[in-house]
C-alpha cells in the first residue's frame, strides 16, 4: 500500500542518514569517546575535550599516571559534585565560562580539584570583584607587630606545652589579648607585652614594649591616666604565672611592683591608682600606687563574679551575699591587712551569685552610689536574674528586691543592667533581653520590665584552646548606650559577627583584610583629640594569629545599621555561612564553649569556668 511504502522510504533514508554520518565522524575523529560516571550522573565526551589542558587530573587520568575507577558499565568513575562538574565539563569544551545558576565558591573549589588553571585564574578575578586588601568601609587602620627577632623575642624559653608544640602552630606571634584604656591600647604575646598610643598627628606608636617574658602572660590591665604624680605615664600589670609584675610605662620604664599571689589569678585590673587581683577561692589582693604597698585579705567564701562602680569594688560569692569594698578608703587599716569589706546583700535563698551588674546615671556622683543610690542586678547559679534596688528615701536599709525573673535553666554566666535594657546570658550562651523604664533617672515599676528577645549565640572552641583566647562575647560598650556581642564561632577563623546585645541582629561582618585567623579582640572607645568638630568614636580592636592588629569602625557601623533599620533580618550567621566555616574545623573535636566562655577579663565577668569545670 501507499503508507506502507512511505514507511520503507523513511527507514531507508534512516539508514542512509545513519551511515553517512559515520562515514563523516570516523576521518575527523582521532579521539575515543570517553564515558564519566560523575557522582552518580554520566557524562560522555571525547579525549581531546578532557585532556587539552596539561597536568590536569584528567590529563593525568587519561595517561594512567592516576589510578581509575570504573562502573559496571564501564563508565570512570569520579567520585564529585555533577551538578559542578557540568559547567567545567562546558568550559573544557568551549573554553567559555558560565556562571548562571552556578555557586562560584563551589565552581572554584571543583574547578581547583580537578586542576583546570585557567579556570580557577577566572573564577578567583571574579571574586576580587567585590574583595578589596584595604578592607571595607569599616576597616580603621593595621598595627603591625613588633620585629620579634630584632627584640631577642623567642617562644623557646616559653612554657609552652610539649604537645602543642608539635602540633605545629606557630604560637610565638599570636596575640593573646587586647585591654583598651584612654587612647592606649595593650597587646599582650607569648614572649611580650606592647602598649600602643594614639597621637593625634602620627597615629598609633609603640609606646612601650616590656623586656622578654620568661612566662605566657594570662591577664593584663592597663591605667593610661594614673593620677598619681610618683607613676607619671600609663602603667601596665601582667600575670605571669601566680606572680604579678606592675611597669612603669614613662617616662623612664621599669617595673615597679610585683607580688606572687601562690595561686592563680582570675581577675585584674585597676580602680583608680589601685590595682586589683582576686581568686576563685576568695582571695583579694590590692596594689596602692602612692605608698607601693599590697594588702591581701581572704573572704569567707569562694569569688564568683565581680564589678565595679566608680571607686567601688563589688564580689558576688558562692554563699550568695554580695560585698563591696570602697578603694577611696584605701589603705585605711594596714596594720591588721583589713581591706573594710562589707556585707551589701544576701540573696534570699543563698544562692551563689554567678554575676553581677552596678548601674548609675551619668549625674550621680560615683561615691555617692553604694550608700545612698544603687540598682543592681545579679545572675546566679541556679538560673534566677534578680534587681535589687536602694535609693535615697531608703537611706539606712538594705537592698530591696525590685524584680525577680527565673527565665533560664542553666547558671547565668553574664548580666548588664544599663539605661535602657537588662541583658543575662546563661551558660548555654543562650541571652534574654528586657526594656528598662526609667522616671527621673531611677528605675520604675511603670510599666515595668517588657521582655524584647531571646536568642542564642553559638561559639566554639577548639582543640587547642589553651592558646587560642576564649574571649568573653559581652556585650561590649557603656551602659547608657547600645551594647553588642561579639560572635567568633570558631577559632580558625578569619572573621567575627557583630550583634546587637537587645535584639541580637547583626550590626555588622568583620572579616580580616589579609585572610589571618582571629585570636583575640576588645571594643575600646578611643577619646577625642584636640580638634574641632572631632568625638569619642568606638573601635573593636582585632588581635591575630601573625602577630598584626587590625582596628574596625564600630561606631560608623552602629549609624550605619541604624539608618538601614528596616533592612536588618539576620543575627549570626546563616546556615551556608556555618558550613562554610566548618569546612576547615574539626568539629567532632570541639565543644560548644559554655561555662568557660567568660574566662576571658571583662567589665564583669563570671568565673564559673572554675566553679564548674
Amino acid at each position: 500500500s501507499e503508507f506502507a511504502t512511505m514507511d520503507h522510504r523513511a527507514k531507508q533514508r534512516q539508514q542512509a542518514g545513519e551511515s553517512d554520518g559515520l562515514k563523516a565522524a570516523g576521518p575527523t575523529s582521532k579521539s575515543e569517546i570517553v564515558d564519566l560516571n560523575v557522582g552518580g550522573t554520566r557524562f560522555s565526551t571525547s579525549k581531546e575535550t578532557l585532556t587539552w589542558i596539561p597536568e590536569s587530573f584528567f590529563s593525568s587520568l587519561m595517561s594512567g599516571r592516576i589510578p581509575s575507577m570504573k562502573d559496571n558499565t564501564g563508565a570512570i568513575f569520579i567520585d564529585r559534585d555533577p551538578v559542578a562538574f557540568a559547567p567545567i565539563l562546558n568550559y573544557l569544551r568551549t573554553r567559555k565560562v558560565e556562571l548562571r545558576n552556578v555557586d562560584l565558591k563551589t565552581l572554584k573549589l571543583e574547578a581547583e580539584f580537578y586542576g583546570i588553571l585557567p579556570l580557577v585564574k577566572c573564577l578567583s578575578v571574579c571574586e576580587e570583584l567585590e574583595k578589596s586588601s584595604c578592607g571595607s568601609i569599616l576597616f580603621y587602620c593595621q598595627l603591625h607587630p613588633p620585629v620579634f627577632e630584632q627584640a631577642g623575642l623567642s617562644d623557646n624559653n616559653i612554657a609552652v606545652p610539649t604537645h602543642l608544640k608539635a602540633a605545629g602552630i606557630d604560637f610565638s606571634r599570636q596575640v593573646l589579648q587586647l585591654v583598651g584604656h584612654g587612647n592606649y591600647i595593650a597587646i599582650a604575646y607569648c614572649h611580650c607585652i606592647c602598649l600602643l598610643g594614639v597621637r593625634e598627628s602620627l597615629g598609633w606608636e609603640v609606646v612601650f614594649t616590656t623586656p622578654p617574658l620568661q612566662r605566657v602572660p594570662q591577664r593584663i590591665a592597663l591605667n593610661a591616666r594614673p593620677t598619681s604624680a610618683a607613676l607619671g605615664g600609663p602603667v601596665l600589670a601582667a600575670v605571669l604565672g601566680n606572680e604579678i609584675k606592675v611597669w612603669r610605662c614613662s617616662p623612664s620604664s621599669q617595673v615597679i611592683a610585683s607580688f606572687d599571689m601562690k595561686i592563680p589569678v582570675d581577675g585584674l585590673f585597676f580602680i583608680g591608682n589601685q590595682l586589683v587581683a582576686i581568686t576563685n577561692t576568695g582571695k583579694v589582693a590590692v596594689w596602692q600606687s602612692v605608698q607601693q604597698h599590697w594588702q591581701v585579705q581572704e573572704l569567707l567564701s569562694p569569688i564568683c563574679s565581680y564589678d565595679t562602680a566608680g571607686s567601688n569594688l563589688l564580689l558576688g560569692c558562692a554563699n550568695g551575699s554580695i560585698y563591696y569594698i570602697d578603694m577611696e578608703k584605701f589603705p585605711v587599716r594596714m596594720k591588721d591587712n583589713d581591706l573594710l569589706v562589707t556585707q551589701l546583700f544576701e540573696d534570699p535563698f543563698k544562692e551563689p551569685i554567678t554575676a553581677l551588674s552596678i548601674f548609675f546615671t551619668p549625674n550621680v556622683f560615683p561615691g555617692y552610689v553604694v550608700q545612698n543610690w544603687m540598682e543592681v542586678a545579679y545572675g546566679t547559679r541556679a538560673g534566677s536574674v534578680r534587681v535589687i534596688v536602694r535609693h535615697p528615701e531608703n537611706i539606712g536599709q538594705a537592698p530591696q528586691i525590685f524584680q525577680s525573673y527565673n527565665v533560664h535553666t542553666c547558671p547565668i554566666l553574664r548580666v548588664v543592667l544599663g539605661e535602657k535594657h537588662l541583658i543575662s546570658v546563661c551558660a548555654e550562651n543562650h541571652v534574654r533581653s528586657w526594656t528598662v523604664t526609667r522616671f527621673r533617672g531611677r528605675i520604675s515599676t511603670q510599666p515595668g520590665s517588657i521582655p524584647i528577645a531571646s536568642f542564642k549565640i553559638l561559639s566554639l572552641e577548639g582543640a587547642h584552646s589553651l592558646f587560642y583566647p576564649i574571649n568573653s562575647i559581652g556585650p561590649f560598650g557603656e551602659r547608657d548606650e547600645e551594647q553588642v556581642f561579639i560572635q567568633r564561632i570558631i577559632p580558625d577563623s578569619d572573621n567575627i559577627f557583630v550583634r546587637f546585645s537587645s535584639t541580637g541582629k547583626r550590626v555588622c561582618t568583620i572579616e580580616a583584610v589579609d585572610g589571618s585567623n582571629i585570636s583575640s579582640y576588645c571594643v575600646h572607645e578611643c577619646e577625642a583629640v584636640n580638634r574641632i568638630g572631632m568625638r569619642s568614636r568606638r573601635f573593636i580592636f582585632t588581635g591575630h594569629m601573625n602577630g598584626s592588629i587590625q582596628v574596625w569602625d564600630l561606631s560608623t557601623a552602629l549609624e550605619l545599621s541604624q539608618k538601614n533599620k528596616s533592612d536588618i533580618t539576620q543575627g549570626g550567621p546563616t546556615q551556608e555561612q556555618l558550613v562554610d566555616l566548618f569546612q576547615n574545623f574539626d568539629v567532632s573535636a570541639s565543644r560548644v564553649s559554655s561555662a568557660v566562655s567568660s574566662r576571658a577579663p571583662s567589665p564583669s565577668p563570671s568565673l564559673m569556668s572554675i566553679m564548674f569545670p
